[in-house]
């Protein structure tokens, strides 16, 4: 079993920043790819980016090119992401998910976090 616990959600203005953090407990964290999801009302839940077991690679959704960051830590067994240039369309739940693979879909992760919002003011 892998456990989840994301933090540092909360309500931005636009064109805000705010880092969010994932930290892992469990089975070896430096095992699993990690992705981040968000899911906002009444829509499916939606990959934003993955990351690899060491770091090196990365995949981003086309509408967070440019403003998020995703990386990781697993000296920490956390992983971040960094959100700039915050829109209000950005205002849903996030996620954290841990997979033996990754992948741009939930089924490919086994394990997720309780979600924390994030709320984009305009």
């Amino acid at each position: 079993q892998v456990q989840l616990v994301e933090s540092g959600g909360g309500l931005v203005q636009a064109g805000g920043s705010l880092r969010l953090s994932c930290a892992a407990s469990g089975r070896t964290f430096s095992n699993y790819a990690m992705g981040w999801f968000r899911q906002a009302p009444t829509k499916e839940r939606e990959l934003i980016a993955y990351i690899s077991y060491s770091g090196g690679w990365t995949y981003y959704a086309d509408f967070v090119k440019g403003r998020f960051t995703i990386s990781r830590d697993n000296r920490k067994n956390t992983v971040y992401l960094q959100m700039n240039s915050l829109k209000p369309e950005d205002t849903a739940v996030y996620y954290c998910a841990a997979g033996s693979t990754g992948g741009a879909y939930s089924r490919e992760y086994a394990y997720w976090g309780q979600g924390t919002q994030v709320t984009v003011s305009s």
